[in-house]
């Protein structure tokens, strides 16, 4: 599983306050189980606006599980799942006039979602999150609830396994 999620985009153009956000959060996983994926995940976000400034980065393992279809009337098309993750993670604030804040430690987030798949390989995404920081900084947490949209590109690990062994049969 490849892909990610991208939210709180927002780019607010009004004069004398103008606003930029912005959070990716890239993901690679393996099914090791039906259902059930373990990889990781990065986390970068920036928060821009006139005399303000956040920086939110973070890396580490994530898990997901897929609710299996309860019914024979739900699509085949959707699935729910929740993800998980811990990691390194941080976020550093600047306000013009104001001293810093920043935490920097361990991060947890849990939260539920929901994919559409638009083919057998490729799902777009929703997914709701709350995310807790714990740490160092003059701020000792952080929290916050992200709602995100997204992609994931499923690849069948047989399908890898034959490209990986034709590009190394092929003559150089």
């Amino acid at each position: 599983m490849i892909g990610g999620d991208v939210s709180n985009i927002r780019l607010d153009f009004q004069e004398g306050n103008t606003n930029f956000e912005f959070r990716l959060t890239p993901k690679v996983a393996w099914f090791i189980e039906d259902n059930f994926a373990v990889g990781f995940e990065a986390l970068i976000g920036v928060t821009t606006s006139d005399g303000y400034s956040n920086f939110d980065y973070g890396v580490g393992p994530v898990g997901r599980y897929y609710f299996p279809p309860k019914s024979t009337t739900t699509p085949y098309k959707t699935r729910w799942f929740l993800d998980a993750n811990v990691g390194l993670f941080g976020s550093n604030t600047k306000v013009s006039g104001q001293s810093s804040t920043n935490t920097n430690g361990l991060g947890f987030g849990f939260g539920p979602g929901f994919a559409y798949f638009l083919n057998k390989n490729i799902a777009l995404e929703a997914l709701a999150k709350y995310n807790l920081t714990v740490g160092f900084g003059n701020s000792t947490t952080t929290n916050s609830v992200n709602i995100g949209i997204g992609f994931q590109i499923y690849l069948p690990s047989a399908k890898l396994r034959q490209v990986q062994s034709e590009l190394q049969s092929s003559p150089k």
